[in-house]
């Protein structure tokens, strides 16, 4: 099939109509009716419907977008490659991390996976579920390290390897540091600092406080790094949760665990990828490198 037919097709739903993607392309409006014709005629369905305020696409249309878009993305990225080969490289991935991956789970797996390939490029994003499976769905990354709660999807695998706890922590000088024992109704009566974007977090936290038959708890900052959030926890009375993998950091940085009552949050975490016939080797590699540090105990829980 013609590029051209898909390029043309792309521009219809990006105008939202014929007329203003014909004059974009540089093409007579007739030139691209034929084309989608061609295109549908292709595939035996219709791609748009016609509306007195232009066209959208149905749902046909929809899933040929989503399509060609990441074979766009994956043609981006396979020129990258090969320029990459071309000046003596070995290629560039592409990966999305949740925070406790960021701090203490990534970074000795990524060292390892450099001094194997010297000449590939590791490009890390840092993220939360609701920003890392679109970005891995859509192409923009090649494999994401985060909590796998999230729904399983047909195009992707999910790979448990480790159980996380989260926590919460306050400053040294919080008043609920002198208790013996922190209820939900006593953390209620102060503000938190949370990830922004983090709707997973924040649905998890309010069901926490809702089997407590308690409202959702104020929201005083979002941040978009546990860092962050922990730099901002110093400064005054606020709480805040984190995975129990970053206890060290936190109390590098002046910040206690609360002895909360009853459970807080568990989640599964892991790695997730797209299913492929041809899989990067280095995200391969990378993959393999995980598995053996936590199945050997190397990586910090």
């Amino acid at each position: 099939m013609p590029s051209r037919h898909l390029r043309y097709f792309l521009a219809v739903i990006d105008h939202k109509g014929i007329t203003a993607a014909a004059n974009v392309l540089h093409i007579s409006q007739p030139a691209l009716t034929k084309s989608i014709r061609q295109l549908e005629e292709s595939l035996d369905v219709k791609l748009f419907e016609r509306l007195p305020t232009g066209v959208v696409p149905t749902r046909f249309g929809d899933i040929l977008a989503r399509r060609v878009r990441l074979m766009g993305l994956e043609y981006q990225h396979a020129v990258a490659e090969i320029d990459a080969m071309k000046e003596g490289g070995s290629g560039v991935i592409s990966v999305g991390a949740g925070p406790v991956w960021m701090v203490r789970f990534l970074p000795p797996a990524i060292a390892e996976l450099c001094a194997q390939r010297r000449n590939l490029k590791v490009r890390l994003s840092r993220g939360v579920i609701d920003t890392l499976v679109p970005a891995l769905l859509s192409g923009e990354l090649d494999m994401i390290c985060t909590t796998l709660d999230f729904p399983s999807h047909p195009e992707l695998v999910k790979e448990h390897l480790v159980n996380v706890s989260h926590v919460v922590v306050a400053r040294r000088s919080h008043p609920l540091t002198s208790n013996t024992v922190v209820t939900s109704k006593d953390m209620l009566a102060y503000p938190w600092v949370v990830l922004r974007d983090d709707h997973v977090g924040r649905g998890r936290l309010g069901s926490f406080f809702a089997a407590n038959d308690l409202a959702p708890p104020s929201i005083a900052a979002e941040l978009d790094s546990s860092t962050g959030i922990m730099s901002l926890l110093k400064e005054a009375d606020f709480l805040g949760h984190i995975p129990d993998p970053m206890l060290p950091l936190a109390a590098a940085l002046g910040l206690v665990k609360l002895p909360v009552k009853g459970t807080f949050w568990h989640s599964s975490a892991g790695i997730a990828f797209r299913q492929t016939n041809h899989p990067h080797p280095a995200v391969d590699a990378l993959r393999a490198i995980l598995r053996a540090k936590f199945a050997a105990g190397d990586v910090s829980e």
